[in-house]
């Protein structure tokens, strides 16, 4: 009875453990989060001519040996996680459109420090403050606002193309709005989620 009582857990346990796998697995399948993220940082350093993060030093935590389900789980997850492909960034299309937002940034830095221009929750830019710009070049920043939103949307739905998964564009669009404000250096204005302006 003892056994019997025992070998119940032990069966749920295993049950739910498989459930939390499938469900990850199935995630990676379908839009490999992991390879966008990597794959937008690489064309945001490129864009605003930024050196990789510097990599966080491991925790004493990382020495200590994870339960053998966790491991088990690590495990398939990384795995998945390695069977999915790094998203193809080098079309002809997507390098243009890398190439004309760097040329561009060269004259919007300086309006992201000053916080006239800020990075919107979908991955665009939006006039922040006007009144930090002379009145002269006002209309400039907006055609270079305007002009760097229509390559950031025709990049998002270059990349989609260019994987053979226009359907992503919207899974990119997203994980790039999340990544241009995760790179942005410090002092420069972002949305949050509910549109209200922060400063980095």
């Amino acid at each position: 009875m003892n056994r019997e009582v025992l070998i119940r857990p032990a069966m749920l346990v295993i049950a739910s453990l498989a459930l939390l796998l499938a469900a990850c697995v199935t995630i990676n399948v379908y839009f490999p989060a992991v390879a966008a993220e990597r794959a937008a940082d690489r064309i945001i350093q490129d864009v605003w001519r930024q050196e990789s993060p510097p990599v966080e030093p491991e925790s004493r935590l990382d020495e200590l040996r994870p339960p053998l389900a966790m491991q088990l789980l690590e495990a398939v997850v990384g795995s998945a996680q390695a069977a999915s492909p790094d998203l193809d960034v080098s079309s002809p299309a997507i390098r243009s459109l890398t190439a004309s937002m760097e040329e561009r940034h060269r004259s919007l830095r300086q309006h992201y420090e000053s916080g006239a221009v800020g990075l919107t929750n979908d991955g665009q830019l939006a006039l922040r403050d006007q009144g930090v710009i002379p009145l002269q070049e006002r209309n400039r920043v907006r055609q270079l606002i305007a002009d760097d939103n229509a390559d950031r949307l025709a990049l998002y739905r270059q990349i989609a193309v260019a994987n053979g998964h226009p359907e992503w564009e919207s899974d990119i669009r997203r994980t790039f709005s999340e990544r241009w404000i995760a790179n942005a250096p410090s002092g420069w204005y972002y949305q949050d989620a509910r549109g209200n302006w922060q400063r980095k």
